[in-house]
């Protein structure tokens, strides 16, 4: 890893073993002999916020002592900040202003925003080209959550990354088959696009998606039609984009905001002067120095 200290990583490495197995346990551990647990909540309302499930249940404090740990492994600023649990009342999702379509009262809402009060962000992760094991990795030791849109053909010829991904607690939406500019296109060739991908997530992740992601955030009245009629309930865009060596803001201010959606994608060194672990760093170091936590989208949607 490029920013990793020379040295470092053995005794890291020991601590957060020892620190994972006391305070997360494994997923794959055996059923009735370990003693009983008593059943904690995290800072997403549930255990391991993104990461493995059926694992035995962890305070927020032991959560993000093992955060801490992770965080200097992966060689972070500083140590990813907790949110807050997921609300219990779902916010009302609606268009952005500027962002409707003729007789979109009824269609899903196109939103770059989450509003709520809580000092978090959401991170969402596009299309799938680049499938580096160490992203992974890195994102389950430090539990950090997000949300993947995703292209077949650009998944299609490496499912199993992808179901690993959603193994971790990572939720597998929509982002169309081939990701094509959507509205030169009809609505017959729309509907294909992502009413296909909608099959193919269903056949291949076992679960058909409620939100999807219009390549490069253009749409139409035809585009959100054709989502709702094969099951899409939201799109969600973004406020800001994140790269190996900075932010792209969609305000003037440049800043973010409570509730803002964060795009990247899944991109190596052929495209970006890093890796995804890189990006990762480069997110969290402005996240974290901002006073900002990330949180899941799914449960503010």
């Amino acid at each position: 890893m490029g920013h990793r200290v020379a040295g470092t990583r053995g005794r890291y490495g020991v601590a957060l073993a020892a620190l994972l197995v006391a305070a997360l346990g494994t997923a794959c551990g055996s059923s009735g002999s370990a003693p009983a647990v008593k059943k904690a909540t995290t800072e997403s309302g549930r255990a391991g916020a993104s990461g493995a499930q059926g694992g035995p249940a962890v305070s927020a404090a032991q959560l993000q002592q093992a955060r801490a740990v992770a965080a200097k492994k992966w060689g972070l600023a500083a140590t990813p900040l907790a949110a807050p649990p997921a609300p219990k009342t779902k916010p009302e999702i609606t268009f952005r202003k500027g962002f409707e379509v003729e007789d979109g009262d009824s269609l899903p809402p196109v939103f770059t925003t989450v509003p709520t009060e809580d000092k978090v962000v959401f991170l969402t992760i596009d299309d799938g080209a680049e499938k580096d094991p160490e992203f992974l990795k890195m994102m389950q030791e430090l539990k950090i959550p997000f949300t993947a849109f995703l292209s077949d053909y650009l998944v299609r010829d490496n499912y199993a990354y992808f179901k690993q991904m959603q193994s971790q607690g990572v939720s597998i939406n929509n982002h169309t088959l081939n990701h094509r500019y959507l509205p030169a296109l009809s609505y017959e060739k729309q509907r294909q696009e992502i009413c296909g991908m909608q099959d193919t997530i269903q056949k291949e992740f076992g679960k058909r998606p409620t939100l999807f992601r219009p390549p490069y955030g253009n749409y139409n009245e035809d585009t959100l039609r054709a989502a709702k009629s094969c099951g899409i309930k939201a799109a969600p865009i973004w406020n800001a984009e994140a790269f190996t060596d900075r932010m792209d803001w969609r305000e003037e201010d440049k800043d973010l905001h409570p509730g803002d959606i964060i795009l990247t994608h899944f991109r190596g060194r052929e495209d970006w002067k890093g890796t995804m672990p890189d990006m990762i760093r480069q997110v969290m170091k402005t996240v974290t120095a901002k006073g900002y936590a990330v949180a899941r989208l799914e449960d503010y949607l």
